[in-house]
């Protein structure tokens, strides 16, 4: 059984700051990447960052220089640091993991959602 659990939501005045967390536990062999979704009322889920277990980041156009993504690989947990928040970044944010969990043929995780309001 693999669990990801999101906290760090909450609300936020535009240009605020926000750090997220994502921790994954459970039967898990090995990590590839985790990474961070979002998806606002009416829209599609869309990505937000991602990170390999060697380090490298993939981010959306409309986050580069405000979000940085991180990891803490010991402890399977991906962070989400938001800089100089915009109301646009309004979202019910999810964590994925892309793993190799046993006992299971299942390689793509997500948690439950943690929101994100940016609103003065």
């Amino acid at each position: 059984q693999v669990q990801l659990v999101e906290s760090g939501g909450g609300l936020v005045q535009p240009g605020g700051s926000l750090r997220l967390s994502c921790a994954a536990s459970g039967s898990i062999f090995s990590i590839r990447a985790m990474g961070w979704y979002r998806q606002a009322p009416g829209k599609q889920r869309e990505l937000v960052a991602t990170i390999t277990s060697v380090g490298s980041t993939n981010y959306a156009d409309s986050v580069k220089g405000r979000f940085t993504i991180s990891r803490d690989n010991a402890k399977n947990t991906v962070y989400l640091q938001m800089n100089s928040l915009k109301p646009e970044d309004t979202a019910v944010y999810y964590c994925n993991a892309d793993l190799h969990a046993y006992r299971s043929g299942q390689s793509d995780y997500w948690g439950q959602g943690t929101q994100v309001t940016v609103s003065s």
